[in-house]
Parts: C-alpha cells; sequence; structure tokens
C-alpha cells in the first residue's frame, strides 16, 4: 500500500516587512520562471484573443445565456445537453487529480488564473516600484509625492488590466465587439456595466490585494492536495540529506564548509517565494508548485560552483534513494478514467441529433369530436441545432385510422426552435381502455435514416 507524503501546516514567514507582514517576492531568473512566462503568455493570449475570434458569422466562444445557446467553435450546445457540459467539468476534474497525482500542484503554480495574474500584478509592480528591496523601503517611506507617484502609477495598471480582463470575461457571454462599442459610445446596458465593474473589482482585489491569501483561506485545493500525493509524486523538495546542516561561507573558503551540507542559509528560496514560505520545513499546504525556489537555488549553487537540484522536483522515494514509478494504480486510474471519458465526451458530441422533438399533450383528458370522434391535443417542440436549415415532414403513428391537424412539414432555419400545436382524432373502437400510445415521427425527405421519434400518450374513454 503507497504511503503519503505528510504535509505540514506551518505559518507563511513573512518575506516583507511591517506591521502587515506583507510578502514581496524578490525578482529572479530561471529555467522554470522562463517556462511560466511563456505557459502564461499563451494563457493570456487565448484568454484575450479567443473572445475575438469569429466562426461561421458569429464569436466563436460565446456562451449566450439570453438566447440559451452555448456556442463552442463549430459546435453549438442546447441546455438539454447539459449532460455534455457536465461531462467537461468532469474531464477537467480528473485531469487535475490525475496532475496532482503525477506532480502535484503544477496547476497552481503554471495554469491557475490566480496564479497567472498574480504573477502579472508582481510583475506591473515591480515596474512601477522597483524590486524588492526598493518596494519594502518604498513601504516604510514617508507620504511624499514621489510616493503617491509610484503608487498611483501602479494601481493605475493593475485597473486597466482588472478592466480589460472584465470586459473579456463578460465578452464570453454577450458578443464583445457589441459590449465594446457601447462601452466606448457610453451606450452600456446597466447590467453590462455592473458586471464589467464588478469582475474589474473582483480582479483588483484577488491578484492585487488578496494574493496567496486566495490561496490560503478560500481555494480548497491545496488543502485536500496531502490525499492525492503519494510516495511517487514529483513535488518541489529540499534535499535534507544534501543541505544539512545549513551555514553561511564564502564561495572560496574551504575551510569554514567544513561539517556543513550545500544550503548556504541565504534565505533566497524564502524570498522569491509568493507565499512566503521556507521550502526547507517540507511540503506545505502554502506551497503553490510554481518552482521560484528551485530557480533562486540553483542560482545560488551556481555561484557557489555546487550541483544544482539541492531544491528540486523530486519524490518522497527519490529522496529516499528509490526511484519513482509511474505505474501505480491511482495515477493509472485516472489516466483510463481520462481517457474513458474523453472518449465517451467525443462520441455524445458526435453522435447526439441535431433535430429534436419534444412532445407536450395537453393537460386535458380527451374530448369528442362532431362526428363522433375522440380527440387529444399537442404541443410539438421542434430544435434545429444545425447551422443548416432543416426541411422537415412530420408523420403519426401507432393508432390504426387516426386523423391529425396540423402541419405535415415545417422548415427550420438554423438554431431554430418551433412549437406546433398538434390535434389527433380516432374513432373509439380502435382505441384500448384508459392510455394508448401514440407516435409522432420527424425526418428530412429522403433521409430515412435521420428520423426523430418521440412517443406520448392518447387517453381516450374507459370501456367496460
Amino acid at each position: 500500500m503507497s504511503q503519503l507524503i505528510p504535509v505540514t501546516q506551518i505559518e507563511p514567514s513573512p518575506s516583507g516587512s511591517g506591521a502587515d507582514q506583507k510578502i514581496q517576492p524578490r525578482s529572479f531568473n530561471g529555467f522554470y520562471r522562463r517556462l511560466r512566462i511563456i505557459g502564461g503568455s499563451v494563457l493570456f493570449a487565448l484568454y484575450f484573443g479567443v473572445a475575438w475570434l469569429n466562426w461561421g458569422g458569429r464569436q466563436a466562444v460565446l456562451w449566450d445565456l439570453s438566447d440559451k445557446k452555448f456556442h463552442v467553435f463549430s459546435s453549438t450546445f442546447w441546455p438539454e445537453d447539459l449532460v455534455l457540459l457536465s461531462a467537461i467539468l468532469l474531464i477537467c476534474a480528473f485531469g487535475l487529480f490525475f496532475l496532482t497525482v503525477l506532480a502535484g500542484r503544477v496547476w497552481c503554480g503554471y495554469a491557475c488564473p490566480q496564479s497567472v495574474w498574480t504573477w502579472v500584478f508582481l510583475w506591473t509592480e515591480r515596474l512601477a516600484e522597483g524590486d524588492r528591496s526598493k518596494r519594502i523601503k518604498l513601504d516604510g517611506a514617508p507620504l511624499s509625492l514621489g510616493k503617491v507617484a509610484r503608487r498611483g502609477y501602479k494601481h493605475s495598471l493593475w485597473l486597466l488590466i482588472s478592466l480589460a480582463t472584465a470586459i473579456t470575461f463578460v465578452g464570453y457571454f454577450t458578443p464583445i465587439r457589441d459590449l465594446v462599442t457601447d462601452f466606448t459610445s457610453l451606450r452600456a446596458s446597466g447590467w453590462a456595466v455592473f458586471w464589467v465593474l464588478f469582475f474589474t473589482a473582483a480582479t483588483y482585489l484577488n491578484a492585487g490585494w488578496l494574493r496567496e491569501k486566495v490561496c490560503f483561506h478560500m481555494c480548497p485545493y491545496g488543502r485536500f492536495q496531502s490525499s492525492m500525493v503519494d510516495e511517487d509524486s514529483l513535488v518541489i523538495s529540499y534535499d535534507a540529506a544534501r543541505g544539512e546542516p545549513r551555514g553561511s561561507r564564502r564561495k572560496d573558503d574551504v575551510q569554514s564548509a567544513v561539517g556543513l551540507g550545500d544550503c548556504i542559509d541565504c534565505q533566497m528560496c524564502v524570498q522569491v517565494c509568493p507565499t512566503g514560505i521556507d521550502i526547507r520545513d517540507g511540503l506545505q499546504m502554502e506551497c503553490i508548485g510554481c518552482a521560484a525556489c528551485i530557480d533562486a537555488c540553483d542560482s545560488i549553487m551556481d555561484k557557489m560552483g555546487y550541483d544544482r537540484g539541492l531544491v528540486r522536483y523530486a519524490s518522497e522515494r527519490e529522496l529516499q534513494g528509490g526511484r519513482s514509478s509511474l505505474l501505480r494504480p491511482r495515477l493509472v486510474g485516472y489516466f483510463a478514467f481520462l481517457v474513458v471519458m474523453i472518449g465517451l465526451f467525443s462520441w455524445g458530441v458526435g453522435s447526439r441529433p441535431l433535430v429534436t422533438l419534444d412532445v407536450e399533450r395537453d393537460r386535458g383528458m380527451y374530448r369528442f369530436t362532431s362526428d363522433g370522434k375522440v380527440e387529444n391535443s399537442y404541443l410539438l417542440k421542434l430544435t434545429n441545432k444545425s447551422r443548416s436549415p432543416k426541411s422537415l415532414v412530420i408523420t403519426v403513428g401507432g393508432i390504426k385510422g387516426s386523423t391529425f391537424a396540423g402541419p405535415d412539414g415545417i422548415v427550420l432555419e438554423a438554431g431554430e426552435k418551433a412549437e406546433i400545436p398538434f390535434s389527433i382524432a380516432s374513432h373509439s373502437a380502435v382505441l384500448l381502455s384508459g392510455a394508448n400510445d401514440i407516435v409522432f415521427q420527424v425526418s428530412a425527405p429522403n433521409q430515412q435514416e435521420e428520423m426523430i421519434t418521440a412517443t406520448s400518450t392518447f387517453i381516450g374513454p374507459h370501456v367496460n
């Protein structure tokens, strides 16, 4: 049975100053930072770019709540396709579980919107106020015109990014071109203004002010990671066997390094951490897996002439001298479930009918016509989910000799819904006592393989 890596609950070490213990991460360079910049740039380009793409004369991705249609490139989903949308959420959830078992919180460190936007806000903060030491000094400086100017510049950049984020987000639920035009011409509706302002404030607060507090107190992911990672999961780890005991020294002073490990206790891993923790204390709930400490430590190891990897991605088994295994039940299980779910989702999207038929029977019992027949009324609801017009033929079966009053055909435009009143009459002699099955059939001419059927009930008088 696999053992779980214990997660230590440790209060973050403040890397800033002042009474509020503000965390002021230090800037750094390294492989993982470049990887994060590339990934974040791709995500930013997708987020801000996809909203402006057109596909077949409409916005490529649009969750049109007013028309209850969800457009995703060539596919349009309707409320009755909710099971498919739910499958997407399941795929995302188990994809996250798979990544966590494989490599800890890589999602948090590289792709989570909270982390990506926080890195962008930190970059603008450094642009306006300087690196860590200058920001700490500015925090402790008395109020002055220069301080107000720098802070004003920073918050202006934050608000501009937040506004662009909010407009883009709302633009996925209402056509973004119309939204931007309405805002620039001051003709935006009250609800549009409300939601844009709401998400602007949410982005500004989350990425600018709350930052790591969102990960600490609002996100549940860090709290259940310990139940998912195991001794073979790759997590950011400090190699204590190599690094301890710690001690400061000069690069060329061999004598001072006698009896010490490779860790020179420079605190760089703490200073660059966006959540202010010390990775040397072990895996912690607050660690978001961003690998900033790896880049910082590697740069110090290079300067000292030591091998890299004192802080690195490693499993507990690897730190104990063993080899990690990919073929473990939990990881294979999540992967298999992902493959099955993706396959079922693809099959569901490909096989779902593009024309749907729902039949609602009138709540009344039945009535007699002037010629003595029994009549029931229905409402046929037809939806054309395809992107082209459909010419449809309607037929009724199930009761011998029945007649119907209603159209025998209809043309539905792309994306159109239609409600068709229908009545069916039959001689009581051919009816069973009480309820009888009646079948409605809808098909395109000469395309019987696309026939859609819906069964309803025909109510007649009880026969003694």
